[in-house]
């Protein structure tokens, strides 16, 4: 005889069944989705192209970033907490895709796809193209990090060579449209740049869609006009996104003092806080991770018997460089070159004077005319860092070289008490030669880099950029703390002795 079971417990084991069967569904249903999504976006044009684009990158360009909501000038506010939240967990997610889907194309999980591919397209032999720019899953919002604001410190000049914008600003298929800069003081100073496209297409720019004119006739119509080294104004109303740009090569002693009050909106000059950066040498590591060779390749103090060259034309610089020389002359030799010295070695004979301080001197003066903030000349790169001499350097700040040169190539006079402090050094230097080669590791281990100032500015033209203004220009460019007659180290004591400090 079957025992009998109360409706009550033929209820209680019905619900527990069901709701038995309820989670299994729901985990096997989670797990489907899972891979769902993952198989979307290894695939090729998948649902999140973030992840094929920081793939294909290696990374560059495809950092998160504190990015700028609508608005111009002081009324542009940076993202809440919550959705920078959103921008980290969306790059974290295309860091897991890309690891994943390295994987997946190489078939093991120690061989990076992006050494597979090789350097970017701006270095020697590159061969890794920039795919199109990654963008948040759940803000919609470009993730590289291209403007000032959303990177401060950096150039983002490598963000900028590597970005490929969508094909339109709402990210539907088509092509770019074609962008018109206009050369509003003319070509010349631009030789040999033409007008056309030329200079985009022959550069093999990664986004080549626009064309340069200097006829100031379609100024109205212009994306862009581009001022170097002197505004005058073109006299019509700007319309909403067309962008004015200033161009300066020369620190702020040598260069106009603008009277206009929210003309530009962009800004291109050495400064790192320009809008597009235009250094005069742009310095670039192989694998940021390796910036210093164990040895140097050979001794670089072999046979050399003198101690400091400096080539020096101009005798009344305002950061009193040449006092500074003379002071150092009084503890260490310096042989002064040209009309501020008693040596002569003529420009007619450059190459001659350059091969006798690879050969004959440990140490060059690189001290530029003027000490602003990140004004770093050919002074320092062509006559210093392109030759095998170590450079003692005077001119930016400190910190500015630090974030310029490559790591440990170069001595800065202010990180000297005064020039007998410096001279004792340069004689400990002189005297062991595995120190003084301690200064050349960083050779090999990347390129000086053609920064490609039209490639960038064509890119960041067909980016969804916010509207902005500098309110007073001059203010940036020449406001306190830019430059100082003196050295960095006594401006920064009195700066901070000063009340308030």
């Amino acid at each position: 005889m079957l025992p009998r079971i109360s409706l009550r417990r033929s209820f209680l084991y019905l619900l527990g069944v069901t709701c038995f069967l309820f989670l299994a569904v729901n985990v096997h249903q989670r797990e489907l989705w899972a891979r769902t999504l993952m198989a979307a976006e290894m695939a090729p044009g998948g649902a999140t192209p973030s992840h094929s684009a920081a793939n294909r990158d290696g990374g560059i360009g495809q950092a998160p970033g504190h990015l700028v909501v609508g608005g111009s000038g002081a009324d542009e506010n940076e993202i809440g907490a919550k959705e920078q939240d959103d921008v980290e967990e969306d790059q974290a997610a295309a860091n897991q895709g890309e690891a994943a889907a390295t994987s997946m194309l190489n078939g093991a999980d120690d061989v990076p796809l992006e050494e597979e591919e090789g350097r970017p397209w701006y270095m020697s032999g590159g061969t890794r193209w920039p795919l199109s720019a990654a963008r948040s899953r759940k803000t919609g919002r470009r993730i590289a990090r291209l403007w000032p604001h959303e990177d401060p410190g950096s150039d983002r000049i490598t963000n900028q060579l590597m970005f490929i914008p969508p094909a339109s600003s709402t990210g539907e298929s088509g092509p770019h449209k074609l962008k018109k800069i206009l050369i509003y003081n003319g070509l010349g100073s631009w030789a040999p740049l033409k007008p056309g496209r030329d200079v985009f297409t022959q550069a093999r720019c990664p986004v080549d869609t626009c064309t340069v004119t200097s006829n100031k006739a379609e100024a109205a119509d212009a994306d862009a006009i581009l001022y170097k080294d002197h505004f005058v104004n073109p006299g019509h109303p700007r319309p909403p996104r067309q962008v004015w740009i200033l161009y300066f090569l020369e620190c702020p002693y040598h260069t106009q003092h603008v009277k206009f009050n929210d003309v530009f909106n962009w800004t291109a000059t050495y400064r790192r806080d320009s809008d597009i950066v235009a250094p005069y040498e742009r310095w670039a590591y192989y694998d940021e991770r390796v910036k210093q060779n164990p040895r140097p390749d050979h001794n670089y103090a072999a046979n050399k018997t003198k101690k400091v060259a400096w080539f020096v034309s101009n005798c009344g610089a305002r950061n009193r460089r040449l006092q500074y020389a003379h002071e150092l002359q009084k503890h260490i030799s310096v042989d002064i070159y040209g009309a501020c010295g008693t040596k002569k070695c003529p420009r007619s004979t450059a190459s001659k004077c350059f091969d006798m301080l690879d050969r004959d001197y440990k140490f060059y003066l690189a001290f530029e005319n003027s000490n602003c903030k990140d004004y770093i000349t050919e002074k320092f790169f062509v006559n210093g860092l392109g030759r095998n001499i170590l450079p003692v350097v005077m001119g930016a700040r400190p910190e500015d070289y630090a974030r310029t040169a490559p790591y440990r190539s170069y001595i800065h006079v202010d990180e000297f008490e005064s020039p007998q402090e410096l001279a004792a050094y340069l004689q400990r230097l002189d005297a062991d030669d595995d120190m003084y080669n301690s200064y050349f590791r960083w050779k090999g281990t990347g390129e000086f880099i053609n920064t490609y100032f039209f490639c960038r500015l064509c890119a960041m033209l067909h980016d969804d950029f916010p509207n902005k203004s500098y309110r007073d220009v001059n203010d940036w460019w020449r406001g306190p703390g830019t430059c100082t007659g003196g050295s960095w180290r006594k401006a920064n004591k009195n700066a901070a002795s000063a009340p308030g400090g």
